[in-house]
């Protein structure tokens, strides 16, 4: 057997509309946080995932350059270096044995490179 009692009816009505009203409440409140946020964060110059992971991934290349021209340099050094020893040994080992100095004879001191 159904009541038919309208104050109920009303009430629950009234209910009802105020769920409703309170769940749209929630969901306005909500998004306007999301908003605030967004603006808040926008504000102090954050950079989005996919900005980062680019410049990550610029900087990681970079990287990797810097040491393959660092490895070539100390490569090309090496052999300077080397090139450099060699022909100072060729000519010790092929310079002639110095002429004794004359009596009373001074020479002049070497010049300096500069």
């Amino acid at each position: 057997m159904q009541s038919q009692n309208r104050f109920f009816d009303d009430l629950s009505k009234v209910l009802n509309g105020v769920a409703g009203t309170v769940a749209g409440v929630g969901r306005e409140a909500e998004a306007s946080a999301r908003e605030r946020a967004k603006e808040w964060f926008g504000g102090m110059d954050f950079v989005s995932r996919d900005e980062f992971e680019a410049v990550k991934e610029m900087a990681a290349k970079a990287r990797a350059e810097a040491d393959a021209l660092k490895k070539r340099i100390d490569a090309l050094e090496g052999k300077s270096a080397a090139a450099q020893k060699q022909p100072a040994a060729k000519s010790a080992a092929t310079s002639k044995p110095a002429a004794p100095k004359a009596a009373g004879r001074k020479t002049p001191p070497p010049k300096k490179d500069g």
